[in-house]
C-alpha cells in the first residue's frame, strides 16, 4: 500500500478547492488501483448528492437501461454539465484521473451516473477493455469531448460527412454518492477480481464499498477485472467513467487483440 499524492497544482484554484485531501492510496491487490476516501470537501459533496436527487426527481426521463441484460439504469454524464456534477466531464478531472492512472489521455470522457435498485442481482467479470468512439477532431489541452447522439460511442456508426474517432478506455473511476448510511452487511460493493482464468483455480475478490464521497481509480488492463456485487438492501448510486487512449497506445501496450469488442 503506498500513498499517492494527487496534484493539483497546475489546476485553477476552484477546482483545488473541491478536495478535503490529496493524499490517496495505491493498492496492488487484486491487481493495482487507488482508493480515496472523503475526497471532495463537504460543501461540494452535498452539492453532487442534491444535484443527483434533483435530476432523479425533476426529470426522470433522463435515467434509462445502462446495458441490456445489466441491472442499472442511469444517466449519461453528457446530460449533466450545466451543475455540479459537470465536474466529472471538466478537463481538470481529465487531466487529475489521467495523472492518477499514469497515462497519455486524450481528452476523451465517457461515463454515466448508475442507479440499482435493492436486491440488484451480482454483475458478470469485465475489464473495461473496450474501444469508444467519439466525434470530431482531437480535443485541444484545455478541452474535453463527450459521446452525442452523431456518432454511436460502440461501434463508430455514424453519418458519412461525421468526423469521428476511435479510441481505448484507459482509466475507469467509481465514485460513490448517495449511499447514506451503507454499513458492512448492505451488500452493493465493487468486486475486484485477482483473475477469471487461471486454469480450475476459483477467483477470490476484493469488495470496495460504496460509501459516500469514495472512490476506486485503475488503469484498465487486460486484467482489470471487476464487477457490481449485487444483494444490496437499499439504493446504491455511483458515478461510472472513463478516460481514453488513443487506439495505437492501447495496442501498443496490450496488444490489439486484447481489447474487447463489443
Amino acid at each position: 500500500m503506498v500513498v499517492v499524492v494527487v496534484t493539483t497544482d497546475s489546476a485553477p484554484q476552484w477546482f483545488a478547492e473541491l478536495f478535503a485531501h490529496r493524499r490517496w492510496i495505491r493498492r496492488i491487490q487484486p491487481f493495482p488501483h487507488v482508493y480515496a476516501r472523503d475526497v471532495f470537501v463537504p460543501e461540494f459533496y452535498q452539492r453532487l448528492t442534491d444535484e443527483l436527487d434533483r435530476v432523479r426527481r425533476e426529470r426522470p426521463e433522463l435515467f434509462g437501461a445502462i446495458a441490456e441484460g445489466y441491472s442499472a439504469d442511469g444517466v449519461q454524464l453528457a446530460e449533466l454539465r450545466d451543475g455540479p456534477l459537470a465536474v466529472f466531464t471538466s478537463r481538470e478531472w481529465h487531466d487529475l484521473v489521467a495523472q492518477v492512472g499514469g497515462v497519455e489521455a486524450t481528452g476523451d470522457i465517457e461515463g454515466s451516473v448508475h442507479h440499482h435498485a435493492p436486491g440488484s442481482p451480482f454483475g458478470w467479470p469485465h475489464n473495461d477493455l473496450n474501444p469508444a468512439w467519439f466525434p470530431g477532431e482531437p480535443p485541444g489541452p484545455d478541452e474535453v469531448r463527450v459521446p452525442d447522439d452523431t456518432v454511436d460511442t460502440k461501434t463508430g456508426a455514424r453519418a458519412p460527412d461525421v468526423v469521428a474517432r476511435e479510441t481505448v478506455r484507459a482509466v475507469a473511476v467509481l465514485f460513490y454518492l448517495g449511499n447514506p448510511g451503507w454499513a458492512p452487511g448492505d451488500g452493493g460493493e465493487t468486486a475486484l477480481y485477482d483473475h477469471v482464468a487461471d486454469g480450475n483455480a476459483l477467483p477470490s475478490v476484493t469488495l470496495v464499498p460504496p460509501l459516500d464521497n469514495s472512490l476506486v481509480l485503475f488503469e484498465v488492463t487486460p486484467r482489470s477485472w471487476h464487477t457490481f456485487a449485487g444483494n444490496n438492501a437499499k439504493d446504491r448510486n455511483s458515478v461510472v467513467m472513463w478516460v481514453h487512449r488513443t487506439r495505437a497506445d492501447a495496442e501498443q501496450r496490450w496488444g490489439g487483440d486484447r481489447i474487447v469488442h463489443w
